[in-house]
């Protein structure tokens, strides 16, 4: 016996259904994050394969001291841009400096996240240079001043952004967390790294890549 017309046409929908569930693979949702995790933008990853190669072998060829960069830079901007400085062709980027801090501590910030210490390079008993310790460091120097990184090879301004935290985190791993946090004053401070074109009348803020403190 025969069924009706529209109860032929709804069999047929349901074997279509069955045999099309018979195909599907259904997958975990952990299956799908490993697999997304497997291929995700990791920054620093990307910092610490370069740090040691050529981070830090680029900015120890590129420094001046910061007495003969800073000197430069107030007199002829141009040629200390071209001898220490780098920035980024997209954007509003200010210069950034390559450069070599030697000196005493005149002061330290250190109830603050975002550390920071004074530093008299040229004996007068002031401060010329301010010096992150961290842990929380501002701006993206470390990244601004290397001529071989640039925002297009990057996907978008997110990953650029999170790429220039990741040279402070290295740096915070490396150096800076291991730093004494107490009676700093008065102590001598060498430093390899970069600043960015500080405001009239302000400090330059100066990012290290090396630092060590002594006695």
């Amino acid at each position: 016996m025969s069924l009706p017309l529209p109860q032929m046409r709804a069999a047929a929908v349901l074997i279509a259904c069955a045999l099309a569930m018979t195909g599907c693979k259904f997958v975990k949702t952990a299956d799908q994050q490993a697999e997304a995790a497997a291929g995700a933008f990791d920054p620093d990853k990307l910092v610490a394969d370069i740090w040691d190669a050529k981070v830090v072998p680029y900015l120890k060829g590129r420094a001046g001291s910061f007495q003969d960069v800073s000197t430069l830079v107030n007199s002829n901007l141009d040629a200390a841009a071209e001898k220490y400085g780098h920035k980024e062709k997209q954007g509003n980027a200010p210069w950034t400096f390559a450069a070599t801090v030697k000196g005493k501590i005149v002061a330290a910030e250190t109830k603050s996240r975002s550390g920071s210490i004074d530093v008299d390079v040229d004996g007068d008993g002031k401060a010329d240079v301010r010096v992150a310790i961290g842990p929380a460091i501002r701006g993206t120097a470390i990244r601004d001043s290397l001529d071989f990184v640039n925002f297009n090879e990057f996907k978008n301004q997110i990953e650029w952004a999170q790429y220039g935290k990741s040279f402070n985190t290295q740096v915070n791993k490396l150096y800076l967390e291991k730093l004494p946090r107490d009676a700093l004053v008065g102590k001598e401070v060498e430093a390899l790294g970069a600043y960015p074109l500080p405001t009239a009348g302000q400090l330059p803020q100066f990012v290290p890549v090396t630092i060590t403190v002594g006695g």
